[in-house]
C-alpha cells in the first residue's frame, strides 16, 4: 500500500527536525496542580486529541533536537511519571512557589551541562517542534544568552509585557499584576517559552527574589538579570498566537483540541483525503489515510488507524485500531481492532469487534455484530445477526437473526462455516461446531450436531395446526 502521507505529528504538521543532540538540554515545567480544571489529575495529563498535554510538549522539544528533556513534576508526580515513561529525566518541585523556582529544582540535573537549554511550561500542548528549533538557531546566530518566543496580540490580558530597550532587544518582562498602566498597554507578551546559556541560568536561579503581587520567583525575572549581566537577550516574534495557548481551565482545554483537530484534518485534505465537514470529524494523530478516501461528518477515527484509496467513512462512525482497505464502506457502524479488505462494507449500525477480518466483497449489514471471525471472500450477513469466534469460508449467506453461541459460561468455542454454505433465518448454531461447504440450515433451527457437506440441517420441531382453537380461544377471554 502507497500511503498519500504519513501520520500527522502531535503538533499537527509535518516535521523534519534535526537528530537529537546532547549539546541542547530541554527543562519542561509540569508541576502544577491546575486549580482551574476542577480535577484529581494533574494538569499536564489532561488530553489533548486523546494525548496528555504535557507529552505533546515532550515530543516538541525532542523534535527540536533534545534527546533527554528534564520534566519538573509535582502535584501526583508518580502519575506523571508513570505516564511518561522512562524515556526523560525528571525533578521535583514539592511545593509550588513559581516558575523560577521550578527550574531551580532541575540545577541538579543541568550542572555540567555546556550549552542551551530550552525552558517551556508543560501545558501548551500546540507547540510545534519547529518553532522550537527556530528558537535554538536564533540563539546560536545571535550569541545571545537567552533567546525567546514572543507574539503581538490585541487581547494581551493575563500575559507578562515584553518591555524593550532602544536597541529593540528585550530589556525585562513584565508580569500583568506588576505592570504599570503603561506597561498594559503594550501588545507583545510573553508564552514563556526560552532558550538560555545553560550556566548563566545556572547561576541567575539562586538569586532570585520573590518580590512581586503574587510573591513567587518569577523565571521571567532571569530575563532581566541576563542583561544587567550585559548579556544579550532577543525575542522571536512569532506569527501564531494559537501554538503558544496555556491551558487553565476545561474550556481552554476544548479549544485547543479543537486547534489541534482542525490542524490534522486539514493535513489530510491538503493531501488528497476529502473532510466533508471539518468541525464534526476528529482524526487521531496516528491515523493513516490514502487520497481520495471520503470522511463523512460525525466520524470519529483513532489509534493506528489505515484508511486506503477510495474508501467512504461515515457519517455516525467509530473506527479504532483498524484496516480499511481500498473501496471499503464503513457507514454509521463501529469498527474495533477489525479488518476489511478491498470492496467489503458494513452498516448502518454493524459492531465490528476485535479479531475480526473481512475478505473482499464482504457485506455486513444493519445490526450485525462480528467478534474474533473470519468472514471470507463474498460473503453476506445482511441483518440482525451475531458471529461470535467463527471462521466462515467465501460466498455464503448468512441470515436475519443468525446466532453463533460461542460461550458456555465457561470458555469460548468456535464455529466453522465452508464455502458456498446457507444459514437460513433464525438459526441458532451452539459451538463448537462445523457446517461444511456447500451446506444448508434450514431457517429457525437449532443446531447442535455437525452439518457434512452439501447436506441440508433441519433443527426445529415439527408444525401443528389445531383447526378452530384460537377462535375458541378468543370466545373464552
Amino acid at each position: 500500500m502507497v500511503h498519500a502521507r504519513k501520520a500527522v505529528t502531535p503538533q499537527g504538521i509535518l516535521q523534519y527536525s534535526m537528530a537529537p543532540s546532547s549539546s541542547f538540554a530541554g527543562l519542561i515545567l509540569a508541576a502544577g496542580k491546575g486549580t482551574r480544571m476542577k480535577s484529581d489529575l494533574p494538569k499536564g495529563l489532561h488530553e489533548v486529541a486523546g494525548v496528555p498535554m504535557v507529552q505533546l510538549v515532550c515530543q516538541a522539544v525532542k523534535g527540536a533536537g533534545v534527546e533527554r528533556p528534564i520534566v519538573v513534576v509535582g502535584y501526583r508526580g508518580d502519575l506523571v511519571r508513570e505516564t511518561l515513561g522512562s524515556c526523560n529525566d525528571y525533578a521535583e518541585q514539592v511545593e509550588q512557589l513559581g516558575t523560577g523556582h521550578a527550574a531551580l529544582m532541575a540545577a541538579d540535573l543541568l550542572k555540567g551541562h555546556e550549552g542551551p537549554v530550552l525552558v517551556t511550561p508543560g501545558d501548551t500542548p500546540l507547540l510545534s517542534s519547529t518553532t522550537l528549533r527556530a528558537l535554538f538557531e536564533t540563539y546560536e546566530r545571535e550569541g545571545a544568552k537567552a533567546t525567546m518566543a514572543t507574539f503581538v496580540t490585541v487581547e494581551p490580558k493575563g500575559y507578562g509585557r515584553i518591555v524593550r530597550d532602544e536597541e529593540g532587544y528585550v530589556a525585562a518582562i513584565v508580569e500583568e499584576k506588576d505592570a504599570t498602566s503603561e506597561q498594559r498597554q503594550i501588545l507583545e507578551v510573553n508564552p514563556a517559552v526560552y532558550v538560555f546559556d545553560c550556566q548563566t541560568l545556572l547561576e541567575i536561579l539562586p538569586t532570585l527574589g520573590n518580590t512581586n503581587a503574587q510573591g513567587e520567583y518569577y523565571l521571567t525575572d532571569a530575563i532581566a538579570e541576563v542583561r544587567r549581566r550585559g548579556g544579550k537577550v532577543v525575542a522571536t516574534v512569532f506569527d501564531d498566537p494559537d501554538e503558544f495557548m496555556g491551558v487553565n481551565d476545561r474550556w481552554q482545554l476544548a479549544e485547543a483540541a479543537r486547534i489541534m483537530r482542525m490542524r490534522i484534518v486539514r493535513e489530510h485534505a491538503m493531501n488528497g483525503v476529502t473532510i466533508v465537514d471539518p468541525t464534526s470529524t476528529y482524526i487521531g494523530f496516528d491515523v493513516e489515510i490514502e487520497a481520495d478516501a471520503t470522511i463523512q461528518p460525525m466520524t470519529v477515527i483513532e489509534g493506528n488507524t489505515r484508511i486506503a484509496r477510495g474508501a467512504s467513512i461515515g457519517p455516525n462512525t467509530w473506527i479504532k485500531d483498524s484496516k480499511v482497505g481500498q473501496g471499503c464502506s464503513v457507514f454509521m457502524s463501529h469498527v474495533d481492532q477489525a479488518e476489511m479488505e478491498e470492496g467489503s462494507r458494513c452498516g448502518p449500525f454493524s459492531n465490528l469487534r476485535p479479531g475480526t477480518k473481512l475478505g473482499r466483497k464482504v457485506k455486513v449489514g444493519n445490526f450485525v455484530e462480528i467478534k474474533n471471525s473470519q468472514i471470507g471472500e463474498g460473503t453476506a450477513a445482511s441483518h440482525l445477526a451475531y458471529i461470535g469466534d467463527s471462521t466462515v469460508g467465501h460466498d455464503t449467506n448468512i441470515g436475519a437473526g443468525v446466532i453463533t453461541c460461542n460461550y458456555d459460561g465457561f470458555d469460548k468455542h468456535r464455529t466453522q462455516i465452508g464455502d458456498h454454505s446457507f444459514v437460513g433465518s433464525n438459526s441458532t448454531i451452539i459451538a463448537p461446531r462445523t457446517i461444511g461447504s456447500g451446506a444448508m440450515v434450514a431457517a429457525g433451527s437449532v443446531v447442535n450436531q455437525d452439518v457434512p457437506e452439501d447436506a441440508l440441517a433441519i433443527g426445529r420441531a415439527r408444525q401443528e395446526n389445531k383447526e378452530g382453537w384460537a377462535a375458541a380461544w378468543r370466545k373464552r377471554h
